[in-house]
């Protein structure tokens, strides 16, 4: 294998209406020299240009489309070559349920580029099927149903700044409901439903955890206390060890039944704890607004 290479390579693949052109946008933001649409036998070609390049691309994002099991085939040799030849290569898998697919291709007008007699939905399934094997050698897969433009963007923005210009590692907090599904791109998961459950509360059911009341209820169990501490150690532990071995993020869920109460407590209660630490925190409450 050669030297590592001075150049990042960032392969941006997936689903259709997925969000793709969204997100090399946000790539663009963050300094990276963008392409969309590259064949992906010029692949090579590229990272030969960016070498001897005089204005010095040390970072780029490339958008691509594969559908063809042949072309794939083709696609994951030439990645892998690079990668043994130094180059910081990866790849992002972009997804979303067939509902917010299926509700995005409406909302556009626009055709599925797979569709068979004008069935959107069928196009989604074949084209999922065709490219489960790209999605497998996936550095990171990013499910985007449940983000807004401004949310992607944050997401796409601490997974991929430099590291350089974030000596820390970058934690991820989601809160979730296990009724609606769980996310798809966690690294750690804690399942919160053995504490006593707010919504059983007349007087709490209405509000979430991000009210003091539910916060004070859900803190004095004696197992929500004994729990906390015992995450607080174990991330404190971890942290460290995963910033050791250069992990750049890492994407932590906690669910409970609804995403309105518990979890929504413990990822504030976990986000106070990990900034007082000077860590980096991005937090979301995925279902905080789904009705209770």
């Amino acid at each position: 294998m050669s030297g590592v290479k001075n150049v990042r390579l960032v392969v941006i693949s997936g689903l259709s209406g997925s969000g793709k052109s969204y997100v090399i946008k946000y790539f663009e933001d963050l300094g990276f020299f963008c392409i969309d649409n590259l064949p992906p036998p010029l692949l090579p070609k590229f990272v030969e240009l960016c070498n001897q390049s005089r204005s010095h691309i040390t970072k780029a994002a490339l958008g691509i489309d594969i559908r063809e099991r042949d072309f794939l085939g083709h696609f994951l040799n030439i990645f892998d070559q690079l990668k043994e030849e130094g180059y910081q290569m990866e790849l992002l898998f972009l997804e979303a349920s067939d509902e917010v697919l299926v509700r995005r291709f409406s909302e556009t007008r626009r055709p599925h580029p797979l569709a068979r007699d004008g069935s959107v939905i069928d196009g989604i399934r074949l084209e999922r099927e065709k490219l489960s094997d790209l999605r497998k050698r996936a550095d990171k897969i990013l499910d985007t149903s449940n983000y807004h433009v401004h949310q992607l963007k944050e997401v796409i923005t601490q997974y991929y700044l430099e590291k350089g210009q974030n000596h820390h590692l970058n934690i991820s907090l989601i809160s979730f409901g296990y009724k609606f599904g769980i996310p798809y791109d966690l690294d750690l998961l804690f399942d919160v439903r053995f504490l006593s459950n707010p919504n059983f509360e007349r007087d709490l059911k209405p509000l979430t955890g991000e009210h003091p009341r539910v916060q004070g209820y859900i803190t004095s169990q004696p197992d929500a206390k004994k729990f906390l501490e015992k995450l607080y150690d174990l991330l404190d532990f971890l942290v460290p060890l995963y910033e050791k071995e250069g992990k750049s993020y890492l994407t932590i869920g906690i669910g409970c039944t609804g995403g309105r109460h518990r979890s929504v407590t413990v990822v504030n209660l976990l986000r106070e704890h990990l900034q007082g630490k000077g860590l980096q925190v991005h937090w979301r409450h995925r279902d905080l607004g789904q009705p209770g």
